[in-house]
């Protein structure tokens, strides 16, 4: 009976609804387009001179060659269809409507984070390079007096939070990809309940295609009765669109302006293992105190007030109005947020800053290995001459297809010298990358396209904290629960190769 009763509630989910509503449409669509070219001969060849614009405009833009050349042959092998798809899936052209919300209001609030010390503490000067760029193209600037707590796991990381929801005074912040019902999300929201009894200002912002199958229809009214604002980020609605390709792939929780978590882990309870679909989940994150809060508060802000306009002056919320001793200082810290609304790749760019710095060693975390020319050529020329790479992915994947694609990448890099490893007791969720005991970022930012290109992203990058040698320590343990892939491993037969071709070649929509 348990089970009749979760098949209906599946197929008569509000995601499955709407995903057959969509390829209805575009199913119609490519129909209609193709019967057009059918019925005349003049029609048929606009469609396949559109076909050829498309792939030329795709080859001149300013994007990844993996990207633009996986559509390409898509575009080739089925010119009126693929165009179509590249509109709706691959155009990593945001939407009008989500970019005319959210960029005049990060314009308008630029100069809250502007970068003002000096960071006379940074090791080199190759390394103030990277932290000017991000200062530069963020914007956001790099701080002292902050300090920095890592977690190796979600379910530690979740202790910590519930501590500081519970002591928390004027306002928390929540910003989640996914949120679902259970142990986690109910012990947060009973704290919530209690905050918002005392006064605090509690918002909550999530995805809504993250958390499309997982919540039910009344959640949000829920958390409104509850006395907690609610933004849903970008809903799905039963329309072909270009604006479903950005989603709001970010974690975030701030309190009182000057503490704040990030990392993998999102609000759910796969995250702290209380279940395992998928083997151990293995995540990491990060809590700060102090004055980098701020990034994280702006970013927050940004987005909130784009959509429902709150407040222009952020003052109130700056780090020291409810903090105002002097805070604790353990290295430099930068929160980031990587945004598809421009033409800037910021955590790309800063993964590939990490990897082109190293001289020693560079540890990778990573869920997905979905990696272009750029990314795929610095880590075996970083290889090849010296440094210890070990990059660690999951052993029992979420996504069985991805994970093959995964797989297709080891080979080049293990013959380029750098050392792989699965993880054996399940699923590594987090997106960490360390080099030479200096820096290191921890954050949301997946290997793969869609994180690259398509999604609000945020990270941290960390320079000479004591929190390296807690990440470096984490490393080493965890790769003693891998298992280390070699390159007779990584042998396929002919139908192997070519069914791993396919899947890079329409990597762009995984």
């Amino acid at each position: 009976m348990r089970f009749v009763k979760s098949l209906f509630g599946r197929i008569f989910s509000r995601f499955t609804i709407m995903g057959i509503l969509i390829i209805i449409q575009f199913a119609w669509m490519a129909l209609m387009v193709m019967r057009l070219g059918d019925y005349s001969r003049s029609i048929n060849i606009m469609f396949n001179f559109l076909a050829i614009v498309a792939a030329l405009f795709i080859i001149y833009r300013d994007e990844s060659s993996a990207y633009k050349l996986g559509w390409v042959m898509i575009i080739c092998l089925v010119p009126i269809l693929g165009t179509a798809m590249y509109w709706f899936f691959g155009n990593k052209r945001p939407s009008k409507r989500i970019k005319n919300k959210i960029e005049p209001t990060r314009a308008r609030h630029r100069d809250d984070v502007r970068q003002e010390n000096c960071l006379s503490e940074v090791y080199s000067d190759r390394i103030l390079e990277t932290i000017k760029y991000i200062a530069d193209y963020g914007p956001y600037p790099a701080w002292t007096g902050t300090k920095s707590k890592y977690y190796d796991l979600g379910d530690k990381a979740f202790v910590d939070m519930l501590d500081d929801l519970k002591r928390a005074k004027h306002y928390i912040f929540m910003e989640y990809f996914i949120i679902d019902e259970g142990y986690m999300w109910d012990s947060i929201f009973d704290v919530l309940q209690e905050k918002v009894a005392e006064g605090v200002d509690v918002r909550i912002m999530y995805d809504d295609i993250g958390c499309i199958d997982k919540l039910p229809l009344n959640f949000t009214s829920k958390l409104e009765n509850a006395g907690i604002r609610v933004h849903v980020f970008n809903p799905l609605r039963p329309v072909l669109s270009l604006v479903y390709n950005n989603r709001n792939h970010r974690k975030i929780m701030i309190i009182d302006g000057y503490i704040a978590y990030s990392g993998g882990f999102n609000i759910a309870d796969e995250y702290i293992n209380k279940v395992q679909y998928f083997g151990h989940w293995k995540d990491t994150g990060i809590r700060l105190e102090g004055m980098a809060v701020w990034n994280f508060t702006v970013m927050f802000l940004n987005i909130w007030n784009s959509f429902v306009p709150t407040e222009e002056d952020y003052s109130k919320f700056r780090p020291h109005v409810n903090h105002p001793q002097a805070f604790d200082s353990d290295g430099i810290l930068q929160p980031f947020s990587d945004t598809p609304l421009d033409d800037e790749n910021l955590g790309e760019n800063i993964y590939l800053e990490i990897i082109n710095q190293a001289e020693d060693y560079l540890y990778i975390y990573t869920p997905y290995l979905i990696l272009d020319n750029e990314m795929l050529s610095a880590l075996k020329l970083a290889s090849k001459r010296g440094v210890d790479i070990r990059l660690v992915t999951p052993g029992i994947p979420d996504k069985k297809i991805i994970f093959r694609l995964t797989r297709s990448y080891y080979l080049p890099l293990i013959r380029a010298g750098v050392k792989i490893y699965e993880y054996k007791d399940g699923f590594v969720h987090a997106k960490n990358f360390l080099s030479d005991d200096k820096l290191a970022v921890v954050g949301t930012i997946n290997l793969d396209y869609r994180s690259l290109y398509l999604h609000f992203e945020c990270g941290t990058l960390m320079v000479g904290c004591s929190s390296l040698r807690d990440i470096k320590e984490d490393f080493v343990r965890t790769i003693e629960r891998c298992t280390q892939i070699r390159e007779e491993n990584c042998k396929t037969n002919f139908f192997g190769l070519l069914f791993d071709g396919i899947l890079r070649a329409f990597s762009p929509l995984l």
